[in-house]
């Protein structure tokens, strides 16, 4: 694999990051993005492949590890019946709306099939708040919303890719039955949790072998890609055994009277590699999308992205007002929930998973995915500021 494409991409990352002053007004994901898509235009970016396989198995299991370790547990307890219904029932309910609003709302466009309709709905699940959980944590004093918006991403990002899956079995395939399909969702669904709390209690265990910082940081490396293959190896998701390792450890070291001295030299090193994979996930979004822009369908893809944000809006004011949690929410809450969901990388690779197949009807659904995809990332993100400061003042 030529590296020069790749440092080159990292540098301009570093470059947005340390000039980017007012990150609340203008998040780095939009920028990075809008990059990409300049970039696409150049010679040395025209050539460039990215797999499915690169994001998936190079820069996912790094940057999920990451993000589930830094969560911190104690929220992950005193919301886990929020984030569980939003991260499952949730989903279902959002994937089901969505997708018959894409099929309905497309007749007078182009023609496209129920099942391609869901499939799109599929693809744009999975989301990112990274940039909008630090907005949001600068502009509200509200714990709830960001620890909501942050720790559903991480569930949501798991059970995503086991809905798709389902999904694209059946387009490609055929469909399984209702007791085949959720056997294989519980099999897929535990089997990733179970492997990845065991990672993480294990490496819990193993981290007190040494005093060594380095070799403390190089058996974190190992654990948080190790859970996600040994997950894969055996069909089931490493998505949330990468998430689960992460939360198991973020467990047990709250459990420890070392937990600051762990921390210290694990979050000294994560950091930099969660910044770095984000700079290049958002310039790569960017440089896979700009192809798919160019079409005929935007003013279908805007009626879809209006509805696809009221169906979210509508499912999280449902669920949150009408469950009876142990933590009530106000209206502003739950619309600046709803509105958080920002698209990313596993949708991309999702995307880039679905163009194994071929047929006019997955350039379609490529097409209207990314076209969505890159206006979550540029809209959702700018507005997220000026929404909440908004709502803060009323």
């Amino acid at each position: 694999m030529e590296m020069a494409p790749y440092i080159i991409l990292l540098f301009i990352g570093y470059l947005v990051y340390t000039l980017d002053f007012k990150k609340e007004n203008l998040p780095v994901s939009p920028i990075l993005v809008f990059i990409g898509l300049v970039l696409s235009f150049l010679p040395v970016y025209e050539d460039l492949t990215i797999t499915a396989d690169f994001l998936y198995h190079v820069l996912l299991p790094g940057l999920l590890f990451v993000s589930a370790y830094q969560f911190p547990i104690k929220y992950m307890k005193k919301y886990a019946s929020v984030i569980a219904v939003l991260g499952t029932a949730g989903i279902l309910a959002t994937v089901i709306l969505s997708g018959l609003a894409v099929y309905w709302l497309a007749q007078p466009f182009t023609t496209i099939t129920l099942i391609a309709a869901m499939l799109i709905a599929a693809v744009l699940i999975p989301t990112d708040p990274v940039s909008v959980v630090q907005i949001l944590s600068k502009d509200l004093n509200d714990e709830l919303v960001t620890n909501v918006v942050e720790g559903e991403s991480l569930l949501n990002d798991g059970t995503s890719i086991v809905v798709f899956t389902f999904l694209f079995t059946w387009y490609s395939t055929a469909p399984q039955g209702p007791a085949e399909a959720l056997t294989q969702f519980l099999y897929v669904s535990l089997g990733g949790i179970g492997i990845g709390a065991a990672g993480g209690w294990l490496f819990g265990r193993a981290v007190h072998f040494t005093h060594n910082r380095t070799y403390q940081i190089m058996l974190s490396i190992i654990v948080a890609y190790a859970v996600f293959l040994s997950a894969e190896a055996v069909h089931v998701s490493g998505v949330l055994a990468s998430v689960f390792a992460g939360l198991m450890l973020s467990s047990t070291f709250s459990k420890t009277d070392k937990e600051s001295h762990f921390r210290e030299s694990l979050d000294s090193f994560w950091e930099v590699v969660e910044v770095s994979i984000l700079s290049l996930l958002f310039l790569l979004i960017g440089l896979v999308a700009a192809p798919y822009l160019f079409h005929h369908l935007w003013t279908a893809v805007i009626i879809f992205f209006t509805a696809l944000l009221l169906i979210r809006w509508f499912t999280v004011e449902t669920m949150l007002r009408f469950i009876p949690f142990k933590h009530e929410s106000t209206f502003k809450e739950r619309f600046l929930i709803s509105i958080s969901g920002v698209k990313g990388a596993i949708s991309v690779y999702l995307l880039l998973k679905l163009e194994t197949l071929s047929g006019t009807e997955i350039d379609l659904i490529s097409s209207i995915s990314f076209s969505l995809i890159v206006l979550s990332l540029m809209l959702q993100s700018l507005a997220i500021h000026p929404v909440a400061m908004l709502m803060n003042k009323k």
